[in-house]
């Protein structure tokens, strides 16, 4: 059995089984496993490790930084870590405050991340629910967000989660931005900034850690994904 599937150039996708969270809604989850220089290797929102799944992301390379991309998706991060104690820990801004039974190296910040010879290009967005940073995987020209792009599948959710998640905007045919997410952009103006800087991004393709990945026209698809902010 594979974990690991090939997405593009020097990345992969690994979907992991779902996790629960607040009032009884549970999400499935997306790793993703970048190159970003000769054998290092970039994992970004870890999911639950499993020995065979370790064994594959070993064969690629070595594992230099753990990414947990915001304040939501830190669930098996110290496992991860404990994996693999010399990888560099990078967390979004506000994280460490909150996992004080770990020691991150850095928050990130916009610009490049230190150990991806700048392949990996970063901006970092202020909301109210959760700080997110947004990452771009240069080698294979994709845009990964976590939690501000979602839709799960059609039937996933049931009853009155089923309504809640259909009047947020998590459920649909393509991903888009939530309604709780949308309204937690307090600073509009900034938000405006931010998102300009990665609609610029030349992105090819688009994966969110919930929600059906963009192989193509990637910067397209953000650029009609993101039309309400402006």
């Amino acid at each position: 059995m594979t974990f690991l599937t090939p997405f593009a150039k020097d990345i992969w996708i690994c979907d992991g089984p779902s996790i629960t969270a607040a009032m009884g809604f549970h999400f499935p989850l997306r790793m993703v496993v970048m190159r970003i220089e000769g054998h290092k290797l970039a994992v970004w929102s870890p999911i639950s490790m499993s020995p065979e799944l370790k064994a594959e992301i070993d064969a690629l390379g070595r594992v230099a930084v753990l990414i947990a991309p915001n304040t939501l998706h830190d669930t098996y991060i110290k496992d991860w870590h404990d994996a693999y104690p010399e990888a560099k820990l990078a967390a979004a801004p506000g994280l460490a405050e909150l996992r004080d039974d770990l020691t991150f190296d850095y928050a990130i910040s916009d610009g490049f991340l230190p150990e991806s010879a700048e392949s990996i290009r970063a901006t970092v967005l202020n909301n109210a629910i959760t700080t997110e940073v947004v990452l771009f995987h240069i080698p294979s020209r994709t845009v990964l967000f976590c939690d501000l792009l979602q839709n799960m599948p059609h039937g996933w959710f049931t009853g009155w989660r089923a309504l809640v998640a259909r009047l947020d905007r998590m459920t649909g045919d393509t991903p888009t931005v939530p309604r709780k997410f949308r309204m937690g952009f307090r600073n509009k103006a900034v938000a405006q900034v931010k998102v300009t800087e990665i609609l610029n991004w030349p992105a090819e393709r688009v994966l969110m850690a919930h929600g059906t990945p963009i192989t193509s026209q990637g910067q397209r698809f953000l650029k009609r994904a993101f039309s309400w902010l402006f």
